[in-house]
C-alpha cells in the first residue's frame, strides 16, 4: 500500500526558510518511476501545483510553478524514497497546507491526475 507522509512545516517570518520532506512507502523498487509533486492549498483557494519531478531521457526533470522559481528547490532521493522541498525567501502568500502527491508517468499540474496523496503539512509565513 503506497503511503506518503509530509513533514517539516511550521511558522516562519517572511524572508525565512523551511525544508519540507515527503517520505514514501509501499513503492517497492518503483519509486523512481513515479512523478512526485508538491501541491499547496491556501484557505479559500484551490489546490495548486508547486513543483515536481519525473524521469526523462537524461534523468529526472524538475518543474516549478512560476511563483516559486528561484526560491524553492525540489530534490529527490530515490534510494531513500524521499522528496525534499527547500523553500527560501518565503513570502506571506506562500502560506498554505503543502501536500506531496505521486502518479505513474510524467509530472502533471492537474490535481485529479495524481493517485496518491499525503495528509499535508502546514506552512505559515508571517509578515
Amino acid at each position: 500500500q503506497v503511503q506518503l507522509v509530509e513533514s517539516g512545516g511550521g511558522l516562519v517570518q517572511a524572508g525565512g526558510s523551511l525544508r519540507l520532506a515527503c517520505a514514501g512507502s509501499g513503492f517497492g523498487r518503483t519509486f523512481s518511476s513515479y512523478a512526485i509533486s508538491w501541491f499547496r492549498q491556501a484557505p479559500g483557494k484551490e489546490r495548486e501545483f508547486v513543483a515536481g519531478s519525473s524521469i526523462g531521457w537524461s534523468g529526472h526533470i524538475i518543474h516549478y510553478t512560476d511563483s516559486v522559481k528561484g526560491r524553492f528547490t525540489f530534490s529527490r532521493d530515490n534510494a531513500e524514497n524521499t522528496v525534499l522541498l527547500q523553500m527560501n525567501s518565503l513570502k506571506p502568500e506562500d502560506t498554505a497546507l503543502y501536500y506531496c502527491a505521486a502518479r505513474k508517468g510524467d509530472v502533471e499540474r492537474g490535481v485529479t491526475l495524481y493517485d496518491y496523496w499525503g495528509q499535508g503539512t502546514q506552512v505559515t509565513v508571517s509578515s
